[in-house]
């Protein structure tokens, strides 16, 4: 008897709505506000395996803060937080219009996603070191380096920190514990490992974080990144910032069978966690844990954040051709500015009028700011940084064929 077979064929997996759809997010489970409980840091990772199916919530529908991962801050730290979220839309705003008049030549928004990285800066101590991706610039505005210097970098003007030598966003800062960006996202996740394992060799207490988009965690990166931080128990807060969309592609792509980026963690043994990435207060406590878990030598932490890129994926991207345009409105886990201002309102510690105010004063700042960097030289036009420059920071000492070089080149 010979057996019969029907043709194979592969299975594809589709977003749930396309351009014309009607966005349908029904089947996102969300749990309530304050149901998942905090475990201690030194928890056994086994133990809190359901962590990575459910997400960690603290503010509900009505802006208040409820449950176990509440009440880590205060009133004056949330409107820090606050107004760093708002710098960081309105710097992201006045940038993406200049790109569009051709004053620099590229540039990535946050929007919608401003609560990851503005919520975790708070829960990291000097030293710490961050290996980010292009969307946590909020770890830098969220600290004391200088707007001025972001848009110098971004416009590759002569007081470019970088020379411009790296493409506009990609900022790099030792001293505020951003590493250098690399377009090749991926790589910062693996390094970020290997950064904290020499924190640990060297006997130190600086930990490290590694950012990757839910896209990339399909690169081999991110598994050697994960294997070497289970096996060594690498003191780093590894996160996984799953805003639905890699470029034009969903999220089910990268995320294969497996019912959550966190639950990859499982398999290597590490914690893992997701947490709602549009909840500021949830954002800092989870961060607040892991970091300290890391701190104490208890082991890698995997987070999820669980957010959504408004915007398109970068100033060379139409989100038009791949989604609804009604997907982000219908995006059910909210704006992230608009929920903690609602919480400072409902807790009496923040008004209409102050956050009017607030915004007002803050785009003033912005555009000073602004003002001040394209004084100094745009794409094309002003000062900009010396031909001389792409010949330095290669070697320690320059070897003769690239001084031969740059003496052809009349520098």
């Amino acid at each position: 008897m010979t057996d019969t077979y029907a043709p194979l064929s592969l299975h594809v997996p589709e977003p749930g709505c396309r351009p014309g759809d009607t966005p349908d997010f029904s089947d996102f489970e969300i749990p309530r506000a304050g149901d998942v409980k905090r475990p201690p840091e030194d928890v056994d990772p086994d133990d809190i395996r359901d962590m990575a199916f459910s997400i960690v919530r603290v503010l509900n529908k009505n802006g208040e803060a409820v449950g176990d991962w509440a009440g880590a801050l205060t009133p004056d730290e949330l409107r820090t937080g606050l107004r760093n979220m708002i710098k960081l839309r309105t710097f992201d705003a006045r940038m993406q219009t200049a790109q569009r008049q051709g004053k620099t030549s590229f540039y990535m928004q946050h929007l919608g996603e401003e609560a990851v990285s503005c919520a975790f800066a708070g829960a990291l101590k000097p030293g710490d070191m961050n290996f980010p991706t292009y969307r946590q610039a909020g770890l830098l505005l969220s600290t004391d380096y200088p707007m001025l210097t972001m848009m110098n970098q971004i416009y590759s003007n002569a007081e470019d920190p970088l020379h411009g030598r790296q493409l506009p966003i990609m900022y790099s800062s030792k001293e505020n514990g951003f590493f250098t960006i690399s377009g090749n996202l991926g790589t910062q996740f693996l390094q970020s490992v290997g950064w904290a394992m020499a924190s640990a060799i060297s006997g130190d207490t600086k930990v490290a974080t590694g950012w990757i988009g839910d896209g990339s965690t399909a690169e081999s990166d991110f598994h050697a990144a994960m294997v070497f931080a289970s096996t060594y128990k690498a003191p780093v807060v590894l996160n996984i910032v799953n805003n639905q969309w890699a470029i034009s592609t969903f999220q089910g792509i990268a995320r294969g069978g497996v019912g959550t980026f966190a639950a990859r963690g499982h398999g290597f043994g590490i914690a893992s966690i997701r947490v709602d990435g549009n909840d500021y207060l949830a954002v800092h406590a989870v961060a607040k844990w892991a970091t300290e878990r890391a701190r104490r030598g208890l082991g890698p932490t995997l987070i999820e954040h669980v957010t959504y890129r408004a915007g398109g994926h970068s100033t060379s991207d139409d989100p038009s051709a791949y989604r609804s345009g009604d997907e982000a409105a219908a995006w059910p886990l909210g704006d992230p500015i608009e929920r903690l201002k609602t919480h400072l309102i409902t807790i009496g510690e923040w008004s209409e009028e102050r956050h009017t105010q607030a915004e007002a004063e803050i785009l003033d700042e912005v555009v000073s700011t602004q003002k001040k960097a394209e004084a100094v030289g745009t794409l094309g036009d002003g000062k900009a940084p010396s031909p001389r420059d792409m010949f330095e920071g290669v070697y320690e000492t320059m070897p003769s064929h690239l001084i031969r070089q740059r003496q052809e080149a009349g520098y």
